[in-house]
């Protein structure tokens, strides 16, 4: 079957022939511990869970911060399948320069055990919103200088008091969405 796979340090896009089994993305990556986000239309990208800590290389595809190796399989239905966007057309939705913002951030909270993409529940007004980190990062790194400087400032501040990086994202989160409300 026809998949993707996306080496940030080479900058890389090839296209390989995998054989879908329950274990295909496990064996991929060598790891059982496996993040999947589904981010362009009917496609699936798997990365490796470990590569925040092992400080593996960031890049963005289609806008969206992904760490490490990366492997593109379609998805339809809870299922993956062949791969159907086309390769040149995917090369245009990969960004391997990152802001540094990005690069900032990713640097002091690689020692800790943050989930870039499991998500929280934040209060906006008068609804509870689920978000994760990596929407976090997102935001801030559209903000302006003044703000991005304020994040890592307190995220800073948060890790030299030893305090919740979860809670310091979460509030981060709510004022994001209030910023934006």
């Amino acid at each position: 079957m026809q998949a993707y796979s996306i080496n940030p340090q080479t900058q890389e896009l090839m296209e390989i022939d995998i054989e879908i089994q329950a274990n295909t993305a496990y064996s991929f990556f060598n790891s059982i511990l496996i993040e999947e986000t589904e981010h362009i239309n009917e496609h699936v990208i798997y990365s490796d869970s470990n590569a925040l800590g092992e400080k593996k290389i960031p890049f963005l595809v289609g806008g969206q911060l992904i760490l490490g190796n990366a492997l593109i399989v379609g998805r339809m239905d809870f299922e993956d399948k062949e791969v159907s966007i086309p390769l040149d057309e995917l090369e245009l939705l990969i960004t391997y320069e990152l802001s540094p913002f990005y690069i900032e951030v990713l640097e002091l909270i690689a020692s800790s055990d943050l989930n870039l993409y499991r998500t929280m529940e934040v209060q906006s007004e008068n609804e509870k919103v689920s978000l994760n980190i990596e929407w976090v990062l997102s935001t801030f790194d559209m903000a302006d200088e003044k703000t991005k400087a304020y994040f890592i400032k307190e995220l800073t501040n948060t890790i030299t008091a030893k305090a919740s990086l979860e809670e310091y994202m979460n509030k981060m989160a709510g004022l994001a969405l209030n910023a934006a409300g």
